[in-house]
């Protein structure tokens, strides 16, 4: 049977190449975006440009959030005025 079931699953391989492919890349794009390091680089660059005057606190604000996150893994809400009380993403003290 192994002779049978390589002749038949040829025409397969370049798919099965492409599928592999696919859940490689999957993989190093979630090592990534869970990586403390990245994240560092991220807030790093959130300050730098908050520093130069680029961003307002609330950009600053949503941007380190947006981070905090990602690499936790926790939804971001994108209207402040929904989440849920005492969340970071929404102040209830002025």
């Amino acid at each position: 049977m192994g002779l049978i079931s390589a002749v038949l699953g040829a025409p397969l391989a370049p798919i099965r190449g492409v599928i592999r492919l696919g859940e490689l890349i999957q993989e190093q794009v979630e090592q990534q975006l869970h990586d403390p390091a990245e994240a560092r680089r991220e807030l790093e660059a959130i300050d730098a440009e908050a520093d130069a005057g680029e961003l307002s606190i609330d950009e600053r604000r949503e941007a380190e959030q947006r981070v905090l996150n990602r690499v936790t893994g926790q939804p971001a809400d994108p209207d402040p005025q929904t989440a849920k009380p005492g969340s970071p993403e929404r102040s209830d003290h002025p």
